[in-house]
């Protein structure tokens, strides 16, 4: 299946917009599902570097890991999960508008099942991400337009 894409343009720079969406101790503010995320060692991310997320899914939560695999400041990064029955795999980018007065954001979502995964991501996983990625996207509009540059 196709990747689920959103794309939000923003009046801010390139650079604010990548470090906002690629600070882990923010993603909870603009991902409606993530309860709590951190760097396994507790620095900046870097490519190879864990993310423990903790996300609501159903009734419960669920802590999984993911890991870097890109990071190209200020234009793109990915990530991808590397445990659970669902793992994600997130590609993003930032282009630079009007001279790099402002920005467009587009985010790629995919899932992997494993196991009970593979029944679980077409019957639940896409239909939820199909519906909170453009919410999230327009979150991070939300917050960084309401922030002083």
């Amino acid at each position: 299946m196709a990747p689920i894409v959103s794309s939000v343009e923003i009046d801010r720079r390139p650079e604010d917009v990548f470090s906002y969406v690629t600070d882990a101790t923010r993603l909870a503010e603009w991902q409606e599902s993530l309860v709590s995320a951190r760097t396994e060692d507790g620095g900046p991310a870097v490519v190879g570097s864990k993310l423990i997320t903790t996300r609501r899914v159903g009734r419960g939560e669920r802590t999984m890991t993911m890991e870097t695999t890109e990071l190209s400041p200020p234009r793109s990064w990915a990530a991808r999960g590397i445990d659970g029955p669902v793992r994600a795999i997130v590609k993003g980018t930032v282009e630079p508008l009007e001279a790099g007065a402002r920005s467009r954001v587009t985010i790629e979502l995919d899932f992997e099942g494993h196991g009970i995964g593979k029944l679980l991501v077409p019957l639940m996983v896409r239909r939820q991400a199909k519906d909170e990625l453009p919410r999230n996207t327009q979150h991070i509009k939300e917050r960084l337009e309401g922030q002083p540059a």
